[in-house]
């Protein structure tokens, strides 16, 4: 398990952008298991979309790109190194993030060839998929 210290010596996204609170299982190079903890006091409920707070699906996005990073630089060759987002493909957003919930995101990495990945990942809310794609990502 990791707490946010930990997620900060191997992420280099900081606040407001570092979208992951907690790391309950990581199988390096292969899983990852977090979460994130979805707050009123997050910026972006600020206009999207005032009076129904709704956490934007890009970010839901982004969370599981953040949580998949974490299974790829546990891994020797990549340790403190940038992940950089490269794609997304079978994105599909099946339910709203609001604040209260607690995000719980997964990724399984699917395929890596060098610095280049895709990760499978699944973000729910309460046992329901909030949001599933294939994320492609490149180590810089």
């Amino acid at each position: 398990m990791m707490g946010i210290k930990e997620i900060q010596e191997i992420l280099p996204h900081r606040y407001p952008f570092l979208l992951v609170d907690r790391v309950t299982e990581v199988i390096e190079g292969k899983s990852v298991k977090g979460y994130k903890n979805v707050t009123m006091n997050e910026p972006f409920f600020q206009g999207h979309f005032p009076g129904e707070p709704i956490m934007p699906g890009v970010l839901v996005l982004e969370a599981l790109a953040q949580v998949g990073g974490i299974a790829i630089l546990q891994m020797d060759q990549y340790k403190g190194k940038i992940p950089l987002f490269a794609g997304a493909d079978k994105v599909r957003w099946r339910k709203q993030v609001v604040p209260g919930d607690k995000l719980e995101l997964s990724c399984e990495i699917i395929k890596l060839r060098g610095p280049i990945g895709i990760g499978k990942g699944i973000a729910t809310v309460e046992g329901k998929i909030a949001c599933e794609a294939e994320i492609m990502f490149a180590i810089g």
